[in-house]
């Protein structure tokens, strides 16, 4: 059986990202595959958390799909995160509805990836400054996978952008038809990375 997969997409400037405009153009045409854009959705911020539980409880597979915002994400995916992951269905003692499905991370960074270092710009790594959604997915019983990074956005050429969207559409395809084992990705700190050796 296919895995089912939700991406809610968050990004407040979508419009003027063309990257992300990439992106998404090159997300598989599945019915496995929801696309969720909250912005669109959410304009008020008036985040319906039923809607969304039941939406989370159709799919196996839940991607955050958001621009890195000072060096988190965009504030209607916390609003989301805040009403939707309820005490009590998403953690907690009888908090187990999330338990078993898998998290992943697609980001966009204006900046270089060697920026991402203790001797670089930014000072930390992509991992160390996504700590605090990975302990998020911990808490509520989410196996969180290695984030999928596009990194320099704001010097990249038309052809970058669509080699990155051509890699997540790839990635996306693989995400829905395999069975992805966690440990197999222990080492690796980019999804992108683990994903190039499954390339051949």
């Amino acid at each position: 059986m296919p895995n089912k997969i939700l991406i809610l997409f968050a990004h407040p400037l979508f419009e003027k990202s063309n990257v992300n405009d990439v992106l998404v153009k090159h997300i598989p045409d599945s019915p496995n595959i929801t696309f969720h854009d909250l912005y669109q959705e959410y304009p008020e911020f008036d985040v319906d958390m039923q809607r969304e539980q039941e939406l989370l409880l159709l799919h196996d597979i839940i991607i955050w799909h958001h621009p890195m915002y000072w060096y988190s994400c965009p504030p209607l995916l916390k609003q989301w995160i805040d009403i939707v992951l309820e005490h009590g269905w998403a953690y907690g003692k009888e908090g187990t509805a999330l338990k078993g499905k898998l998290l992943l991370q697609t980001i966009t960074t204006g900046g270089r990836k060697e920026n991402y270092c203790s001797t670089g710009r930014d000072r930390f790594t992509i991992q160390q400054l996504l700590e605090p959604f990975n302990q998020t997915a911990k808490v509520c019983n989410l196996t969180y996978l290695p984030p999928f990074v596009v990194h320099g956005t704001h010097s990249m050429t038309t052809e970058g952008y669509i080699e990155n969207g051509k890699l997540y559409r790839q990635i996306l395809e693989y995400l829905e038809n395999k069975t992805i084992t966690p440990e197999d990705l222990s080492g690796y700190q980019y999804f992108n990375d683990w994903f190039k050796t499954k390339l051949g």
